[in-house]
């Protein structure tokens, strides 16, 4: 029965082989006014209009599924385009903390050149916490601590000038004072057109702490607006000063007569950038032959 199913199909295609050829090179073989050629001529333009109508139906559909095939192509494209973009914008961000870091780091290996500080230890330290805005404590916390070498007093340079002391160390991390905290005092010194070094104590003014004061100075001191006010180095009970000498503080930005008569004070701005800074350098050993630092309140 089987055999005999597969013989009939094979009989029929070979049949259809057959008749396919001859139709063939008959049609070729005929002149375009031949009666196969009617026949074709008669077929496509019964089927013209059904395939234009079905055409026309089926349009929307295609469009359809276009329209989904272009919307993903769209979106897998934008999804590239924003991983491309926030891929240049991390290397554009990471390209300017790098340049400001960078610039930040060269100016504290210059400071020690410049300001006679190549003697001392140093430990360079990231700004890791700052205190909130109060009129009457400014501190910030840095990652350095006891196990860099850290210890409470240590001088804190910045920004080409004095940022402040360190006021507390644990292992990791240490607490800054900074100059301009109501709680701190360092023994200045301007220098003025005379060059005598009239030697003072700064001290932050209340309610504008970037608005230093040179206090307990003479009242016979010639200074004026734009002369430079930088640290005593001088180790006494009227003018504390854990810190090195010559470091700059500030500079002279206002001079009232009158009220350097009467209170013999002037006022400074400081001369490191203490809102933008990332990095610190702790003075970490004491001058040779300085002693013990003394220990700022």
């Amino acid at each position: 029965m089987y055999d005999r199913q597969v013989r009939r199909r094979r009989a029929t295609l070979i049949a259809l082989v057959v008749v396919s050829l001859i139709l063939l090179t008959a049609y070729f073989g005929e002149s375009p006014g031949s009666p196969l050629h009617t026949v074709q001529r008669g077929v496509i333009e019964v089927l013209s209009p059904i395939q234009e109508g079905a055409s026309r139906a089926l349009k929307p559909a295609r469009d359809l599924f276009g329209w989904f095939g272009d919307t993903a192509d769209a979106k897998k494209e934008r999804d590239q385009l924003r991983a491309q973009r926030d891929a240049l914008l991390k290397q554009q961000i990471d390209a300017q903390v790098a340049l400001r870091e960078n610039a930040q780091l060269r100016a504290l290996f210059r400071m020690g050149g410049n300001y006679g500080l190549d003697d001392y230890s140093k430990a360079t330290a990231r700004i890791i916490g700052r205190s909130p805005n109060n009129l009457l404590r400014d501190t910030m916390q840095v990652d350095k601590g006891t196990s860099s070498g850290v210890r409470v007093g240590q001088a804190v340079i910045a920004g080409g000038g004095l940022v402040g002391h360190v006021s507390t160390a644990s292992g990791g991390t240490s607490h800054v004072t900074l100059i301009t905290d109501q709680r701190s005092m360092v023994g200045a010194k301007v220098l003025n057109r005379s060059n005598r070094g009239d030697i003072g104590l700064v001290k932050p003014s209340i309610g504008d702490p970037l608005d230093l004061l040179v206090q307990q100075l003479p009242r016979d001191t010639r200074v004026r607006v734009g002369d430079n006010v930088v640290t005593s180095g001088v180790i006494d009970p009227r003018f504390p000063s854990p810190y090195p000498p010559n470091i700059p503080i500030g500079r002279v930005t206002k001079v009232d007569p009158a009220e350097l008569e009467s209170s013999n004070q002037i006022h400074i701005a400081p001369i490191a950038d203490l809102r933008h800074l990332d990095f610190v350098q702790i003075l970490t050993t004491d001058p040779p032959g300085g002693g013990e630092r003394a220990q700022v309140p």
